[in-house]
């Protein structure tokens, strides 16, 4: 059986199929090469692949997305009506706890402060924490948002969680639909971004939405770019109504070098690391729903064509 490996970088196709095909030896792994003839692939394994792949490998019975977003792929003209699954967790849930976790205890316990003080050689404990006081919202309860619910839940802190339909999640307040959005604004300091882009969900945070948070709010971007709307965001960051944007992906990637989050003190940014796909884990999902397919079995994280998710 053939899989395709095709990805936006010679260099990372390159290593996914020296990955494939170590962690499934009894597949026949091939690289995307533009200028080759049809490879007769069966199965695809893409990361922001090109259009033509689709327009070559005709003969492809799922397409497998080496990460949690599938924005690109869902926009290509070509792809075709076959099943499109994206990978579930891989790694990265764990990975984005602790980047969530970690921005919320340099704020919340004030180590940002207590590094200015190192620079200074100041002595000053600032006042205790109280957990009530920093409340939490994560918007996207899928896999990845009810994982770091349920994280930052356990630390102590108050969480709400928002998504399309109805979740229920030990210890976390639900809310869904847009007829509950303003009930979770209202319970959320610290906002967490890990919805998936979708045509409904492009620019929505904006000042509608960040103005129906509480006071001294922070933002925590960890899904996709596109959620932002810059100029609202800055608008709310120099007007202080969001104290602090921690922002891990941006419109445009990578972050031009005179985008104003640059210098603007109340940003802190990460080059969209906030969680790697981890290579054996991906392997092992993917090899496990691809001999799944061919039993004729169900899979899990199909792509839901009108939801993009």
């Amino acid at each position: 059986m053939k899989v395709i490996v095709a990805t936006g970088d010679p260099g990372s196709t390159r290593k996914w199929c020296e990955v494939m095909r170590r962690g499934l030896p009894e597949f026949e792994v091939v690289a995307w090469d533009a200028g080759a003839e049809a490879s007769g692939a069966r199965y695809a394994v893409v990361w922001m692949p090109p259009d033509a792949l689709f327009r070559r490998e005709t003969g492809l019975q799922a397409v497998f997305n080496l990460g949690a977003g599938v924005d690109h792929l869902m926009g290509l003209p070509s792809l075709p009506d076959i099943p499109v699954l994206r990978l579930e967790d891989a790694g990265m849930a764990a990975q984005m706890a602790e980047y969530v976790i970690h921005s919320l205890a340099a704020l919340s316990r004030g180590f940002d402060a207590y590094a200015l003080q190192q620079a200074r050689r100041r002595w000053a404990p600032l006042p205790v924490m109280r957990h009530a006081d920093w409340p939490v919202g994560v918007m996207g309860l899928g896999k990845l948002g009810a994982h770091v619910a349920r994280a930052v839940s356990g630390l102590g802190y108050p969480v709400a969680g928002w998504a399309r339909g109805p979740r229920r999640i030990e210890g976390v307040r639900a809310f869904h639909g847009a007829e509950q959005l303003q009930d979770f604004l209202g319970h959320t300091r610290v906002l967490v971004n890990l919805l998936p882009l979708t045509p409904q969900t492009t620019g929505i945070i904006d000042r509608g939405l960040l103005a129906g948070l509480l006071p001294d709010a922070v933002v925590i971007n960890i899904a996709r770019g596109g959620h932002v709307v810059d100029e609202d965001l800055l608008a709310a960051l120099d007007a202080g109504r969001v104290q602090t944007a921690v922002l891990d992906v941006f419109n445009e990637e990578p972050l031009p070098s005179g985008h104003p989050y640059w210098s603007h003190p109340r940003v802190r940014i990460t080059p969209h690391v906030a969680a790697t796909t981890l290579e054996t884990h991906a392997v092992e999902q993917i090899g496990e729903r691809i001999r799944r397919l061919e039993r004729g079995e169900p899979v899990e994280g199909v792509v839901g064509r009108d939801t993009g998710y």
